[in-house]
């Protein structure tokens, strides 16, 4: 892996969205009409953002599921499960053993920014996810475009979300802003979450997958210790933390529980930047083009994480 190269794929994420955006003419055409149960399989980053799609299928009254491809027990094979395999790499070791389970008994769809790869040997349907070469080594543009292929796939089994491609255009222009503007917010941004203890990232349940991408962006590049945790969640399982460490949060706002996490943060002196709206006692704040629109918002917010982190990768 490398940070230098890791920044550029950054930055190249705005012409990869336009691209991703001109080719979304029903990429899951080849599924059956009739899909009695989804189950997405996946780990890392494809997991986090199956675990979206699985959510908003079954908000639809899909029957849906996102496994975790290691997993030795999960749903059986058959011809009414719709099965969708998910690596960017199309080599994932633990999804590659999870989806020869179902080969020939369920219809298979391999979604992998690699066609060719083992992923794709004996699928029905191969989705390219048309992220181009991550050369810095990190999944980062992968994760975004398998959002939006995962939503296309949604909205061609519920009809939920009739415009995709203009979904992913403004979600370029959220990301080519947070890019062309970073020079008045990064170096703050570095500053408020370069703590002894830490990063931690917070997010609704319905963009948790925000939460965890950001976390593993500060683990995965810059070595940081981070983790995640859903907004409702965080006054059961990680208030704590604020009692005896230099609590430094990025938040992603958008929870009924927003104002319940941030009193604990306001009587501890916690340190809180939001990203993508301002919450009551937060010590900083990022706001970008079209992130009122909550879809954006999960297609865009993870940029700040990347590169805050990008930024650490860098000093070392």
């Amino acid at each position: 892996m490398d940070a230098a190269l890791f920044l550029a794929d950054l930055e190249a994420k705005p012409p990869a969205l336009h691209t991703l955006a001109d080719a979304l003419d029903r990429p899951f055409a080849g599924v059956p009409a009739q899909v009695r149960r989804v189950v997405f399989l996946g780990m890392g980053s494809s997991r986090y953002a199956a675990d979206v799609a699985a959510s908003r299928l079954r908000a639809a009254g899909v029957d849906a599921v996102a496994e975790y491809a290691s997993a030795r027990l999960g749903y059986p094979a058959d011809p009414s499960t719709l099965v969708v395999a998910i690596s960017a790499s199309g080599g994932s070791r633990e999804t590659l053993d999870a989806v020869a389970r179902y080969r020939g008994r369920s219809f298979v769809v391999a979604l992998t920014n690699k066609p060719g790869s083992a992923i794709t040997e004996g699928a029905d349907l191969v989705v390219p996810m048309l992220a181009g070469e991550e050369t810095g080594g990190v999944a980062c543009r992968t994760f975004q475009h398998t959002l939006v292929l995962l939503l296309a796939l949604v909205d061609q089994l519920t009809g939920t979300h009739p415009d995709i491609s203009g979904l992913v255009r403004r979600a370029a222009e959220a990301t080519a802003d947070l890019l062309d503007r970073r020079g008045a917010w990064l170096d703050e941004a570095v500053a408020l979450l370069d703590g002894p203890h830490g990063v931690y990232t917070i997010a609704p349940a319905e963009r948790l997958s925000s939460a965890r991408q950001s976390a593993l962006m500060f683990r995965e590049g810059p070595r940081r210790q981070a983790d995640a945790c859903e907004t409702g969640d965080w006054a059961h399982v990680d208030v704590y933390l604020t009692k005896t460490y230099d609590y430094r949060a990025l938040v992603f706002p958008g929870s009924p529980y927003d104002e319940q996490a941030m009193d604990w943060i306001r009587q501890r002196n916690s340190t809180v930047l939001t990203v993508g709206g301002s919450l009551d006692g937060e010590s900083g704040s990022i706001r970008y083009r079209h992130d009122e629109d909550p879809d954006v918002a999960l297609l865009t917010e993870t940029l700040v994480a990347e590169l805050i982190a990008a930024a650490y990768w860098r000093i070392g």
